[in-house]
């Protein structure tokens, strides 16, 4: 929740900047970090909606699992839900769980969905479900940058972890053994350089610390702090 003291300090700061048409009055109790957080916030929303529609392009399979489904009504759904992304269809998993269930050979549902639904659920996460940021709010390098390491991660399962019968669970980047198509591997590394850039910019000396613990980590999910 927002302090209360936010809103009383926009009520006291509002007629000085009466006049100031261009300046929006918010940005007033936004530090430098804030506005910078909101840019970053903006950006990795959008490179997700980028990915999602970019996937189910590629994999129009899993989209197909739902009678009557369209990619704008799988983007209405996650720009509808606040918060924490959770959908019964999912079977409630949220952010590493449901990017494990992309891998998960007895899942049966559609595993873009479960990619996009855990990788946006994450990242909200990251900057504590905030849309954007003001100087009452606080970012935490470790869940930054646990979130950029989980990426990456997400990124190499994609590229190595195949179906029983060879086949990747997912198409990106690589098919039948081909490399025919390295945008998702640019938006991915996008996504992965803007939270490690954030875990600097919130506290340059944590992110030291917590990256020495998450490259011994490996190849693994990690749930990000609470």
């Amino acid at each position: 929740m927002r302090a209360p003291g936010l809103l009383l300090l926009c009520l006291l700061l509002c007629p000085a900047l009466a006049g100031c048409d261009s300046y929006p009055v918010k940005n007033i109790v936004k530090s430098d970090v804030d506005l910078v957080a909101d840019q970053f916030i903006d950006e990795s929303r959008r490179l997700v909606r980028e990915l999602t529609v970019k996937l189910y392009r590629r994999n129009p399979g899993e989209l197909a699992k739902i009678p009557g489904m369209t990619i704008d009504m799988r983007l209405a759904q996650l720009r509808a839900t606040e918060g924490p992304l959770v959908f019964e269809e999912l079977r409630g998993a949220q952010e590493t769980q449901a990017l494990e269930l992309v891998f998960d050979p007895h899942f049966k549902g559609d595993r873009v969905f479960a990619l996009v639904v855990g990788l946006g659920g994450m990242l909200r996460h990251a900057y504590g479900y905030n849309d954007e940021l003001f100087m009452f709010d606080t970012l935490e390098p470790e869940k930054l940058a646990t979130s950029a390491h989980n990426v990456e991660v997400l990124s190499w399962k994609l590229r190595s972890k195949h179906r029983p019968d060879g086949e990747p669970w997912i198409i990106t980047s690589h098919y039948h053994g081909v490399t025919d198509n390295l945008s998702f591997e640019r938006l991915f590394g996008k996504l992965i350089v803007l939270q490690e850039m954030m875990a600097r910019i919130a506290d340059d000396a944590d992110y030291r610390r917590v990256t020495k613990v998450l490259h011994a980590a490996g190849s693994v999910f990690i749930p990000l702090p609470i």
